[in-house]
């Protein structure tokens, strides 16, 4: 009886939490799925069944095959750049005894700052009359320069991408390092190991659970991505830094196509789940317990 009792106290305390998950999550992916077979504009009150013709137009449509490009090379400078930045930082402070709360403060920052407000200063860097990229190469005698073009617009944003997730990674990486005994360190120094070794050979195994979850967050952070491009080129020029993210917003929200941005929702998610269940997969290994 007294099992019985806390499950029903157990079930009662996790009802709201359900109930919010449902309709602030559950509901809207079943939404997508459902309007993704209808043809909806305008928010309006009617739908025509079209079945896969969204997803028809989808495979079909330029700008999504240029979208799907951008979101995975930015994926790619995600793992690589934004995770890898990370490892390495989190080595380097947690090496160091002095300042560690001050470096973890400083990296950690840009965290906290909203993808727009980024969005919105680096748009103000790369501004050509008064940016202050054009303000540092005029007053080294140099002259102003259109900074995001169609060849550069994607790696114009990739920079401000990576550089506000670096310090969240970072953070983790230096809590997993933080439960690394300090003995087996000892063990090492002994056997003569240390530096650039001791974190390929020890470290990093050692926490290599901790770096899988972090590519996955990233594989599915990179699909998220959306103010930071927004605000800078707001996936232009000539489409040339459109990510998922906002064609899926131009295609619902200026274009007025519902339908069809539903369906852009679905692969959005779909390729969330398989990339990083591969992720998974890929990085899969034989936890070192220590």
């Amino acid at each position: 009886m007294q099992i019985l009792k806390n499950k029903k106290y157990a079930i009662g305390l996790l009802l709201p939490a359900l109930l919010l998950v449902s309709v602030f999550i559950y509901y809207p992916l079943f939404a997508t799925f459902y309007y993704s077979f209808f043809d909806w504009r305008d928010f309006s009150n009617y739908k025509t069944f079209v079945g896969l013709n969204n997803y028809v137009q989808m495979i079909q449509d330029y700008a999504v095959r240029k979208a799907l490009v951008n979101t995975f090379i930015m994926m790619v400078c995600v793992i690589v750049f934004q995770v890898g930045i990370a490892l390495v930082l989190a080595l380097i402070v947690d090496s160091i005894k002095a300042g560690y709360k001050f470096f973890r403060t400083v990296f950690f920052f840009p965290v906290v700052i909203s993808g727009t407000a980024i969005g919105l200063m680096f748009y103000l860097a790369y501004a050509y009359d008064y940016g202050l990229l054009n303000a540092i190469m005029t007053a080294f005698g140099g002259q102003k320069k259109v900074w995001v073009t169609e060849n550069s617009a994607l790696i114009m944003v990739l920079i401000p991408v990576i550089w506000q997730y670096v310090g969240f990674y970072f953070v983790i990486f230096l809590a997993a390092l933080s439960k690394v005994p300090h003995d087996i360190y000892e063990s090492a120094l002994i056997d003569g190991i240390t530096g650039i070794k001791k974190a390929i050979y020890i470290t990093i195994p050692l926490i290599w659970d901790v770096i899988t979850v972090c590519i996955s967050l990233a594989i599915v952070g990179t699909f998220k991505v959306f103010d930071i491009v927004y605000v800078i080129t707001g996936g232009g020029p000539m489409d040339a830094s459109q990510v998922l993210g906002t064609y899926l917003y131009k295609i619902a929200f200026t274009g007025q196509n519902q339908g069809y941005a539903s369906a852009i929702g679905v692969l959005i998610i779909v390729l969330g789940i398989i990339l990083s269940t591969i992720s998974n997969k890929l990085t899969e290994r034989e936890t070192i317990t220590y």
